[in-house]
């Protein structure tokens, strides 16, 4: 090859590469996610269609779910309201922020999810139910009281949902949504997300519907009338006894969830209108289940270590890095997880006090680790009925193991008995696997410095009042609890 031709073949070659290096150049990176959390309040995994649940019609959260990530193995921390909001907000265990109970304070120091997101340049707004402040159901929650959440439409707890209040901006003055709440929330959502979308800022926005959670019976005449209670199928493990009074709950139950689930189409139809679906996070989740009979424990319960008191439903969308095919991932997620998820996925530093994992390497890669497992909890259950014991279980995506503080009390294969009917810990021949997951699950509580002790003793290291028997002086039932106030 002469000279002459050699120096033509670098020129070439020179424009070539400058022009790829210009076009690199150019490319905007990919701007930071909107995030659209859509936290239910006792949704338990198994009721909706996409679950194959015979009887709850859930068309637009069943469309979502095709062009979703599908955690099928999420679980609530403690299925129960407060201890899984803190843990939501901090990305830390209860046994690390003290909030195992109902109707306490998190901790001011505490580092909180919209701080973060409201550090790195986001606006951020919270609707809904927040059951954070610990100082009263009905009770102002100040500014400077709201761990960093900017736009507020919020009460600290409120299940009349026809008539449930909510306080807003800096006024004390007690508001009163109009109507069947779950409707108000959602059209404030929808003018949220058509304000926040012409701003240059992204957004991270929670929306905390208080339903399905009872009552049940006030869920809106359209959505009940879609449901005949005589035709509800439930599940094996509903014993007889109880069969009546949960087809009757259930029916409100799921009619809730229908009226949700127009909700929810409406704010997928909002966020589709203005443009942003591809770079927006939709997350559908629950922060704990509901029994409904199942294992005969009544109507109306959760904290027990059950699948349907402690699995969540669980829909990630995020067109820009998901694509818009849906897929059931198996390898669990815990309430913890998600806070540093959703960091990871905007390219944010995870902050240090957060004890989940950032599982977004693995989201973006399409890939799943089959072999995690993630330890959830009751360290001292208020439930005074029905498995009222103290307990630590650990999720794979195949096996629930759980211990009481008595000892070793259950061992479920999901896959093969997804009711949980048959405690393999009476088999022998499982034995060898028991101990691995009594082996896994105290390797994780030690991680975290659990040691795992009567509820007692963190009732005492956390300062809460206890009435002469040495209980938290809880009535019963989760609508009328007094709350457990720290001594002072």
């Amino acid at each position: 090859m002469n000279r002459s031709k050699t120096i033509f073949i670098f020129q070439i070659l020179w424009i070539v590469l400058s022009a790829v290096q210009t076009t690199f150049a150019q490319t905007p990176s990919r701007p930071k996610p909107n995030i659209i959390y859509i936290l239910t309040d006792q949704w338990r995994a198994s009721a909706t269609g996409y679950s194959g649940d015979p009887n709850v019609k859930t068309p637009n959260i069943d469309a979502l779910a095709k062009g979703s990530l599908n955690f099928k193995n999420a679980v609530s921390i403690t299925p129960v309201c407060t201890p899984y909001r803190a843990a939501l907000m901090t990305g830390r265990y209860p046994t690390t922020t003290g909030m195992f109970f109902n109707d306490v304070h998190l901790p001011d120091e505490e580092i909180c999810i919209a701080e973060v997101f409201g550090q790195a340049g986001y606006n951020t707004g919270y609707i809904g139910k927040w059951h954070l402040d610990g100082n009263g159901r009905t009770s102002f929650i100040p500014v400077e009281k709201r761990q960093g959440f900017d736009y507020w439409k919020a009460a600290e707890c409120d299940h009349d949902y026809n008539h449930s209040h909510y306080y807003t901006g800096n006024n004390d003055e007690k508001m009163f949504w109009d109507g069947y709440d779950v409707f108000e929330q959602t059209k404030d959502a929808q003018q949220y997300i058509r304000n926040q979308s012409k701003n240059e800022k992204p957004f991270i926005l929670f929306v905390a519907f208080g339903t399905p959670h009872f009552p049940h019976e006030t869920a809106p005449k359209e959505f009940l009338d879609i449901y005949d209670q005589n035709n509800i199928k439930l599940p094996p493990n509903v014993p007889a006894s109880l069969l009546d009074n949960s087809k009757k709950e259930a029916k409100g139950y799921y009619a809730h969830c229908s009226a949700l689930d127009k909700s929810i189409g409406d704010i997928l139809a909002t966020i589709d209108d203005e443009g942003i679906r591809d770079n927006t996070i939709f997350i559908f989740t629950s922060d704990h289940g509901e029994m409904m009979g199942a294992q005969g424990v009544r109507p109306k319960t959760k904290q027990v270590p059950f699948g349907e008191s402690a699995n969540v439903p669980f829909l990630l969308r995020y067109p820009a890095v998901t694509g818009n095919i849906g897929r059931m991932v198996q390898m669990p997620i815990n309430t913890i997880d998600i806070f540093p998820t959703l960091l990871g996925l905007a390219k944010l530093k995870v902050p240090k006090t957060c004890e989940g994992d950032d599982l977004s390497p693995l989201i973006i890669k399409n890939k799943e680790d089959l072999n995690r497992s993630v330890v959830y909890m009751n360290i001292s259950p208020f439930t005074k009925t029905n498995f009222p014991l103290a307990y630590r279980a650990i999720k794979t995506k195949q096996y629930t193991y759980i211990r009481s503080i008595q000892g070793p009390w259950f061992l479920f294969d999901d896959l093969k008995d997804p009711f949980q009917m048959n405690n393999l810990l009476t088999n022998k021949s499982f034995d060898k696997l028991s101990k691995q997951l009594d082996s896994e699950l105290y390797k994780i509580l030690n991680k975290n410095g659990d040691s795992f002790q009567p509820g007692s003793f963190y009732i005492s290291k956390w300062g809460y009042q206890t009435d002469a028997s040495g209980a938290i002086p809880y009535s019963g039932d989760h609508l009328t609890q007094q709350t457990p106030r720290k001594v002072q």
